[in-house]
């Protein structure tokens, strides 16, 4: 019983994200859409995508958190994002082109998801006009997204990078480690550190204190 209660509220929470990223969806194309998702659990520390594989489903995280990284050439882990509530865990590349993705993602927490397959996402598309506006503005986000990142790394330093992450990423400070927000980062972890204790020193306000969980 209360899987199944669990399974209606993650779809009716896939739909409310679909309608909120394209209005223009009728009550009649998402009672559709919507009947041709899966739902799936997870485990915390387990492989949602590996690297090489295809992606054949898109996730809608309606709980839990998960990391994507990939294996640099010296075999560490280079974290490329958190996926949280409410967003994808997708290499949309991987996923639109049906290649193998480069990336890894990761549960960080036990983690239940929407899915929709490549195939029914293109029958959705043929079937509705919406719905390919909906994609539309998918990739649209995806891409400022990217190039946002892209640009904290040429335009900002290792401080302002971690300032803007606290602003913008509130919910997420208790529920990563520092080690994997340095690596999102693009620092070293005992730079990190001190970054975080000059802010401390300085008075910055950034919600941040000695008792943060971020260990």
């Amino acid at each position: 019983m209360k899987k199944t209660l669990n399974n209606i509220n993650a779809k009716e929470a896939f739909s409310k994200s679909l309608k909120r990223i394209c209005s223009d969806l009728t009550e009649n194309e998402l009672a559709y859409i919507t009947s041709k998702v899966t739902i799936t659990e997870l485990k915390s520390k387990t492989i949602y995508l590996r690297a090489g594989i295809v992606q054949e489903s898109i996730g809608f995280i309606f709980s839990g958190l998960l990391r994507s990284y990939y294996i640099s050439e010296d075999g560490k882990e280079i974290t490329t994002a958190f996926l949280s509530e409410n967003n994808t865990a997708t290499d949309y590349r991987s996923f639109i082109q049906q290649q193998p993705s480069k990336f890894y993602i990761k549960s960080l927490e036990p983690c239940v998801f929407v899915n929709l397959s490549y195939t029914s996402m293109q029958q959705c598309y043929h079937k509705f006009k919406n719905f390919e506006k909906y994609g539309r503005l998918i990739a649209e986000y995806l891409l400022i997204k990217r190039q946002n990142r892209i640009e904290s790394f040429l335009f900002e330093n290792a401080e302002q990078r971690y300032l803007n992450f606290i602003e913008n990423y509130k919910s997420l400070q208790n529920r990563i480690t520092l080690t994997h927000l340095s690596s999102f980062l693009g620092i070293e972890r005992q730079s990190l550190t001190r970054i975080r204790k000059n802010i401390l020193i300085t008075n910055i306000d950034t919600n941040v204190s000695e008792s943060d969980v971020l260990k």
